[in-house]
């Protein structure tokens, strides 16, 4: 029995759960169960239940009121994060909050011993040694103070009302014993929960553990609280009742342990397992799970085994727990729609349940939901009448219509009519958003696929959630695949999924051991029976006889000196772990490091209690054709068609529907789209064959040729025909989904580079871009990867475009990075540029690809060519204006090996080459198969419609500017600042407002330098687009576009347009953040951030180390500046404190937010960082910042923010130096560098009085 309920109704019910088991209880026995009474659980076997409480919890902040006690010297570890912003063009920096109230840094310290009598370890010769549980030594350098936490935690349990408490110190994955000791003394304070880090899943790296606990210690309470008023609603037998919870990995657990960390995707876990036992079948192909509900729609695969993921970032908090591979598209029926200066856009805001879309008479707003109803996909006369007031109206689709006129009224029909287009109807609009959302659908799952060398057409689509089966034919047509499966629970296979789950119980413990050493082996099967003897204990106490419960073992691997670690299962076979793990990485990423020792991260272990699985339901065969329960218009491709209904119930085995028809039931529709044939199958579930995809099924993983993508022959199947609207007046619709297409390229050009690199700054700190081009190499999509590749790399293909002109061919790929001839940003930015041809073979390419990435090393004078003092070009490393990479598809690495000869890490140089070209490859065989689906003229028609779209945004937002200052026709506006050696960027900004245009003129700025704070002219174009983009502040494509309303006057000779000798490195990482401050200050937009990347590395000559550090950002007129973070030109992340202590000889003394460094202002600037680093032996130690001499400027009355301070703290005590903003340096073990970084600028003059310049 099935009820359909809002998940959300609260002047009806206080419980969803709880109501619809009220209502099948009365629908089961005939007997009233009245509102309000508690029911009988005589009457319960029992109750399985995947919840969105913690879900929500996160997104809402609403959880428990929590204290985080953390190791001291990183109390702002979790606030700062990876350093990296969410959304690079957002100036407000909107950031998640942090889930804890209160901090407490407790004085404790362990340390990992660097070996019995090593150089690093003698200054601590006398600090007591503990053996860690992975198997290393440790050293106690301070011990909690017991009694100074228990003063602590009293006070904020009285004085705060903390509820829950999270304990997260250094290195608890390996040594315990101190989150242990304050855990005790926690609860005899009296706190209930108290959630140790190392007790969550005991793995290396603090940040995503810490957040880890922390989100268990904030949601379980709210999970326990709800359990306890859903078990309040049934009398006093509940207590005898099997309740359990699905968890995120796919298992589930009684209620008693269901705890926080593991709940945030159990409603989603539930559909995973619902369609893997339904619709895959042994030795069949693969399935793509397809769940649409209100607010979003998950995708995921199965091909037999259940697909995980380690570590995933939620509602902004990063969880290190076991779960589902589930990605998830804020396109769901509730997605609400918008029209944003010439695109149509689905989502990401849901309407939710309540108030919900305009039809369910609640005061919503437009959606999905709305569209499918407006174009008769929803009948209200075969739907359930639920809405309005008192739950007994049906869905108002005069209501959605009205509306959908309002918008069309209102924006969609004044920019048809302004862009010479013909007025669309109100059904051809809500059919333009359907194709929208459908298009962002299709696009994770792309993602999911072709990102492993899987065809996406070779899938079936298992279709389900409410919403899910309007939209599942025209999303497997979209993606070439022949065939959808819709169980006949497709509506609720959520919770058919939970009733078919088996019990998982998981433990895991980190290690530190090297695959085939001495000893590993003996210790890792020690392990694993020590971890299996503790979950079949737990599955016994659940009821699981021990030779019932299912074990399987598994080790979390990596190469040594890499991140990018694979959990792999014991082998099957006698082949060993580390064959596996070979294997798997071949696969996963391309390539394989043999000559590399393998490391062991985790010693992990799940079992399995397998639940009673019910027989098969066999309905009735059919004893005659479909009988339609109704029939009426329904609007498709083309326009309105006659469309039957049938009622699901009535269908029968062997009954076949021709499309179009719906398929109805009292939960949710489904759409057979015109030219699709459905087929009710044995057991009552539906087969759909879609029309129009001839794509062969997938061959089972086994057979396929590894490495095979969608679309790699694709050139050739263009649709004819398509040509007609290459020079037609742009549609807005196709422009929506070109939009999403381009991006999606670029998107999974970038997945292929980090998945495919070698190094820690591509692959762990993400410095890399990548961006497809149109034939004349403008530049069409840029993921939003690093700001200072944005506008740079469309100059570099141009250069390349120009010196090979009648010298290129088919597989042939290019590399440059000269600065001031190629295109460049500074040496170590290395682009690699790849032509696609027309399958004709003409001469010109009609598209162009390409991927920037920072190589670590490259020659030059100092390790990690990043020298502080360089003074011409040739002291920063290798110079490249073009070479042939590949030539004719054959890989030229002598010749690179011998460009490349002094650098310092020549292997990860080649590596990483590879993994460009194949990030290319990727993006090129991406293009191929978008060509494949239209037509050549239609993508380059499209390319140049989103380049204009961008244009016209930018246009609007310089005569906007101009209106709001009142300058009329034309006017300027002017800004400068100095860098900390006195050189001034001067600009001035000539808009004029009947064209929408503006001019760009730096004259006036400063000669060329004799020092590396030069930028090359491609340095400053990028500063400008990605401030234009931030000014726009609204959804749209990053492109050339933007800067087509722009004249640069950039004199030559300055320091931004500096000669081809010059040196540029600081001019990449310190500059381009100072001309974005200077732009800024001239439109008024924001105070100054931190102007500055704080650019460090130290190494000697076995090892080297770059990082780049968070400072404050600017605020503005209506927001604080966020504090920790990196700002405008960068966003790369930070190596995390475990992990940066466990592979280099340092200590890492403290990370934490520099407090009161923000400018004051209304709205103050956000505050820097301290980031204090003890060194083991002697290193090399250089540092390139800026703002040392001159702090960030505030704006409109606010107060500069601090200067930054680079610290040499001597050892012993002996002293402390100022190292100035640039250095470079021998240092001794034992001292400590400290940066101290700089604050933003404030807004507006701060309350009190006092202000700024």
């Amino acid at each position: 029995r099935r009820v359909k309920l809002l998940s959300v109704d609260p002047s009806n019910y206080p419980d969803a759960p709880r109501e619809g088991i009220r209502r099948i209880l009365e629908a089961a026995t005939g007997v009233a169960h009245p509102r309000g009474v508690p029911l009988d659980s005589s009457l319960i076997a029992w109750i399985r239940m995947g919840t969105t409480v913690a879900t929500n919890a996160l997104l809402e902040r609403d959880g428990a009121k929590t204290a985080l006690l953390v190791t001291k010297g990183f109390r702002d570890a979790l606030y700062i994060g990876t350093q990296a912003r969410p959304d690079i063009f957002d100036l407000r920096v909107r950031c998640p909050g942090v889930l804890y109230d209160e901090v407490v840094e407790v004085d404790e310290r362990v340390l990992l011993s660097k070996g019995d009598g090593s150089a690093e370890d003698a200054p601590r010769a006398g600090l007591p040694r503990v053996a860690g549980v992975t198997g290393e030594t440790l050293l106690v350098e301070r011990p909690p103070d017991l009694e100074a936490v228990r003063e602590r935690l009293t006070a904020l349990r009285r004085d705060k009302g903390i509820e829950a408490v999270a304990i997260v110190f250094m290195h608890a994955y390996a040594y315990d014993a101190h989150e242990k000791a304050v855990a005790q003394v926690a609860r005899e304070v009296g706190f209930q929960q108290v959630t140790m880090s190392s007790g969550t899943l005991p793995m290396v790296r603090l940040v995503p553990r810490g957040f880890t606990a922390t989100a268990d210690a904030y949601l379980t309470p709210k999970i326990q609280a709800y359990l306890d008023s859903f078990v309040q609603g049934f009398d006093s037998g509940i207590g005898s009742v099997d309740i359990s919870f699905m968890q995120s990995d796919g298992g589930l657990a009684p209620a008693g342990s269901f705890s926080g960390f593991r709940a945030v995707l159990s409603g989603p876990a539930g559909g995973y397992i619902g369609y893997a036992r339904t619709a895959y079948t042994e030795g069949g192909p693969p399935v793509i799970g397809f769940d649409m509900g209100g607010t979003s729609t998950d995708v995921s695969r199965y091909a037999g085994t259940v697909e995980q993921v380690f570590e995933a970032r939620i509602s902004g908090v990063t969880i290190q727990a076991p779960q589902l591979d589930i990605r998830t598209v804020a396109a769901g029926g509730g997605s609400r729609f918008s029209f944003r200066e010439g695109l149509f856009a689905v989502g990401p805001e849901s309407v939710r349940a309540h108030p919900g879309p305009v039809c369910y008479r609640k005061g919503g707003f437009l959606a999905t939901t709305d569209a499918n109803a407006v174009l008769g996909r929803i009948r209200p006369e075969l739907f359930p009448s639920i809405f309005g007031p008192g739950e007994d109206q049906p869905l108002d689709v005069a209501g959605a219509r009205r509306a959908f006129e309002e918008l069309l009224d209102a924006q969609i029909r004044p920019w048809f009519a302004a862009a010479g287009g013909a007025p669309l109807s109100v059904e051809e609009a809500a059919f333009g958003f359907v194709k929208v959302a459908n298009e962002a659908m299709c696009r994770p799952i792309r993602e999911m696929t072709q990102m492993r060398g899987h065809d996406a057409a070779g899938h079936v689509l298992a279709c389900f959630g409410g919403a899910g089966g309007q939209h599942a034919c025209a999303v497997a047509r979209a993606l070439g695949m022949r065939r959808v499966f819709v169980h006949r629970h497709a509506s609720i296979l959520s919770a058919v999924g939970i009733a078919l789950a088996d019990v998982v119980v998981e433990a895991q413990e980190a290690a530190a051991l090297m695959h085939g050493a001495e000893g590993a082996a003996a210790r890792v099967a020690e392990r694993h029976e020590a971890l299996e003897a503790q979950v079949t204990e737990q599955l016994a106490q659940q009821g699981f006889a021990r030779e019932d419960v299912r074990l399987e073992r598994f080790l979390n691997l990596r190469y040594e000196g890499t991140d990018a670690a694979i959990m792999v299962q014991q082998p099957l076979t006698a082949s060993s772990f580390g064959a596996a793990f070979e294997a798997q990485h071949l696969r996963e990423f391309g390539f394989s490091l043999s000559s590399r020792p393998i490391a062991i991260d985790d010693i992990r272990v799940r079992g399995t209690g397998a639940s009673p699985q019910p027989e098969p339901e066999q309905p009735p065969q059919a004893a005659g054709p479909p009988v339609p329960c109704g029939s009426g218009q329904t609007y498709f491709e083309g326009g309105w068609r006659e469309t039957p209904s049938y009622a699901l119930a009535d269908l029968r085995p062997g009954h076949v529907l021709h499309g179009p028809a719906l398929l109805l039931d009292d939960i949710s529709t489904v759409v057979v789209e015109p030219g699709c044939v459905a087929t009710v199958t044995p057991r009552g579930d539906l087969e759909v064959d879609v029309g129009g995809a001839d794509t062969p099924l997938e061959e089972p993983p086994a057979k396929r040729p590894r490495g095979h993508v969608a679309g790699e022959t694709a050139w050739a199947g263009a649709r004819a025909g398509d040509e007609a609207t290459a020079g037609s007046p742009v549609d807005p619709i196709r422009l929506s989904i070109y939009a999403h297409r381009f991006m999606g390229i670029a998107e999974q050009m970038g997945r292929t580079l980090q998945r495919t690199s070698v190094s820690t700054n591509i692959k762990e700190r993400l410095d890399f871009s990548c961006a497809i081009f149109d034939p004349h190499g403008g530049l069409v999509a840029n993921a939003p990867h690093i700001p200072v590749h944005l506008g740079a790399m469309q100059d570099a293909v141009r250069v390349q475009q120009a010196r090979w002109a009648g010298d290129i061919w088919p597989g042939d790929v290019l590399v440059s990075n000269h600065p001031q001839l190629a295109g460049g940003s500074h040496l170590p930015d290395i682009t690699v540029i790849t032509p696609a041809f027309a399958p004709d073979g003409g001469a010109a390419p009609v598209f162009w690809v390409a991927s920037r990435g920072h190589h670590a090393d490259i020659g030059g004078s100092t390790p990690g060519s990043m020298p502080p003092f360089s003074h011409s070009l040739d002291e920063e490393g290798a110079q490249i204006v073009g070479f042939k990479l590949v030539d004719k598809g054959r890989f030229m690495e002598e010749g690179i090996r011998q460009i490349l000869s002094k650098s310092r890490n020549l292997a990860d140089n080649v590596s990483d080459l590879k993994a460009q070209v194949a990030a290319n490859t990727m993006g090129l065989s991406l293009l191929r198969a978008l060509v494949s689906e239209s037509s050549l003229p239609t993508v380059c028609s499209y390319m140049a419609h989103i380049q204009a779209n961008a244009e016209a945004s930018v246009r609007a937002m310089l005569r906007a500017f101009a209106a709001s200052t009142g300058m009329g026709g034309r006017g300027c506006v002017r800004a400068r600042d100095r860098l900390d050696e006195g050189a001034e960027i001067v600009l001035e900004i000539t808009v004029d407002a009947t064209d929408g245009s503006a001019t760009f003129d730096f004259t006036g700025t400063s000669p060329q330098l004799h020092a590396n704070l030069n930028a090359p002219k491609a340095v400053t174009y990028s500063a400008v687009i990605y401030s234009l983009r931030c000014l726009c502040d609204t959804e749209m494509p990053l492109n050339q576009g933007c800067l087509a309303p722009i004249t640069f006057i950039i004199p030559a000779g300055c320091m931004l347009n500096p000669s081809p000798t010059a040196a540029v490195v600081g001019g990449n990482v310190l500059t381009s953040q100072r001309v974005v401050d200077v732009v800024l200050k001239a439109f008024g937009a924001c105070a100054a951030s931190q102007g500055c990347m704080n650019n460090l590395t130290f190494g000697d000559e076995t090892f080297g180390y770059y990082e780049t550090v968070a400072g404050g950002a600017g605020a503005g007129p209506s927001w604080d500046g966020r504090s920790g973070v990196h700002t405008h030109m960068t966003n790369t992340r930070i190596t995390d404190p475990e992990v940066l202590e466990r592979r280099y000889p340092v200590l890492l003394r403290a990370f934490s937010l520099r407090a009161g460094s923000g400018g004051a202002g209304r709205h103050p600037g956000g505050d820097g960082v301290l980031r204090e680093i003890e060194f083991l032996r002697p290193v090399d130690l250089s540092i390139l910042s800026e703002r040392r001499a001159l702090p960030p400027y505030g704006l409109a009355g606010g107060c500069d923010g601090a200067r930054g301070e680079n610290l040499l703290l001597l050892p012993g005590g002996a002293g402390t130096i100022s190292l100035g903003g640039k250095a470079s340096l021998p240092v001794a073990a034992g001292a400590r560098v400290r940066l101290l970084t700089p604050g933003g600028g404030g807004y507006g003059p701060p309350e009190g009085g006092g202000q700024g310049d």
